[in-house]
């Protein structure tokens, strides 16, 4: 496709066939730079409707704030709607410990989602979408980058063009092909004079690093966008591989996923199928060869992501949800019946002349005459013990349930109802034998928990 007056509904239709530009408004990234000028230029004479979003980042001074002007100028010149927001990123970023273009990167796009959500409510009838202007060098830096910290093959496939509300028509355009349709257009736009120093990662990439590779190979970032364009073709066949490999190891358990471990050793190629299987918890690279070690480690071992952690568990890998931190929770039962919702389940609590005892793990008979209330339901703890009914001696909860053979995430998993600082019941499995109902018992309560 040519840049002209017709190319974003040309784009659209190839991309979004289904949907007609009347059903369509677009929320414009303009930083005023002339990538973000020229698509605006573009899609205003589509007749695709627009607003218009700045982000004043206050890292330049006066140079932001004339920036911001600008954009609101050119909005006006349109007849747009504008929408800008002001961050202090300096303040987050000292917060934070992170570097200035990752807090502005989080900054921004989350921001931009928030507004086209807002502005989706009041357009009942068109999808609203957010609409960037990366171009093709752009993407060359980006595979480059990629490449550097360590990536798989995805990575090296740069920007997607469309991806969930994220459009980028500019992206198969060349840096110099916008500055060409900016100067046959006359359209004013500015320049950041951030761009010129090295400080930021990018800048470095752009400025100096692809600079010094063109004068060995002077066709090398056609090439780069050559072998994008076939690593894309590539990614659809290695996908379609990978998920066959990955769906035959997965079994899935609630929020679980149990992977045997010598169905793992097994498969090859093992250090790709890993790193693609783990990607999506969380996990780096670099701590896909750590979890391949774990696969050869102790029980209980594992390793974490923010999100996820990986355990050896006997002769299974499980890849489960890091654990919440539970709150305990005061239950005054006496005189009245209580339901309670917790993280684990529920438990119903019920005064009751039965005395018949349950053989059912979710239901329980106690001694009321021998509780203190209010009574207490937390996640059990290291250290905490009780006397197993049938039992005449007490037991550390973690040798009971470790005798049970649970994992580590379904110890984790297990709630106690607690009275006087005594343990009643380990919800579920055993009641406290100092509990149990006898010939001398006048109140009974019937616990049902229910996971």
């Amino acid at each position: 496709m040519q840049l002209s007056p017709n190319f974003i509904q040309q784009w659209w239709k190839q991309h979004f066939s289904h949907q007609l530009p009347s059903q369509l408004h677009l929320l414009l990234a303009v930083s005023g730079g002339v990538d973000s000028v020229v698509l605006m230029d573009l899609v205003a004479k589509s007749g695709i409707d627009f607003s218009v979003l700045h982000c004043n980042f206050k890292l330049r001074g006066a140079e932001s704030e004339r920036d911001e002007q600008f954009v609101r100028s050119l909005a006006a010149q349109y007849g747009k709607e504008l929408y800008v927001v002001r961050f202090d990123t300096a303040t987050i970023v000292e917060e934070k410990k992170a570097s200035v273009q990752e807090v502005a990167r989080e900054l921004r796009y989350a921001w931009f989602e928030e507004t086209r959500a807002r502005v989706q409510i009041n357009k009942n009838d068109q999808r609203v979408y957010i609409a960037v202007a990366h171009h093709a060098d752009d993407n060359i830096e980006t595979v480059l980058m990629n490449l550097f910290r360590g990536t798989g093959l995805h990575g090296l496939t740069g920007m997607e063009p469309f991806r969930d509300k994220i459009v980028r028509p500019l992206l198969s355009f060349r840096k110099e092909e916008l500055k060409i349709y900016a100067e046959l257009h006359q359209l004013k736009y500015i320049e950041d004079s951030s761009n010129s120093s090295n400080d930021y990662t990018r800048n470095y990439f752009r400025n100096e690093l692809i600079p010094g590779i063109q004068k060995v190979f002077p066709s090398a970032e056609n090439n780069l966008l050559h072998t994008i364009n076939r690593l894309k073709e590539a990614e659809l066949i290695y996908k379609a591989a990978v998920n066959a490999s990955i769906a035959s190891l997965l079994e899935k358990k609630g929020d679980e996923y149990h992977i045997p471990v010598l169905l793992w050793k097994q498969v090859k190629p093992l250090v790709t199928i890993s790193y693609e299987l783990l990607k999506p918890f969380g996990f780096t690279s670099s701590q896909t060869f750590e979890i391949i070690k774990l696969l050869d480690a102790d029980n209980s071992s594992y390793i974490s992501s923010q999100t996820h952690r990986v355990i050896r568990n006997r002769n299974w890998m499980i890849i489960a949800p890091q654990a919440n931190d539970h709150q305990q929770m005061l239950i005054p039962i006496e005189p009245g019946d209580v339901s309670i919702e917790f993280a684990a389940g529920s438990l119903q609590i019920s005064h009751t002349t039965s005395t018949q005892i349950p053989d059912a793990s979710h239901l329980a008979l106690i001694n009321a005459d021998e509780l203190v209330y209010p009574l207490l339901l937390r996640p059990w703890k290291q250290g905490d013990y009780f006397y197993p009914l049938g039992m005449p001696g007490k037991k550390k909860i973690s040798r009971f349930l470790s005798d049970l053979k649970l994992s580590k995430t379904e110890k984790e998993k297990v709630w106690v109802l607690e009275s006087g600082k005594k343990i009643i019941w380990v919800l579920g499995m055993r009641i406290d034998h100092r509990f149990r109902i006898t010939d001398h018992t006048q109140q009974k309560l019937k616990l049902t928990y229910e996971k």
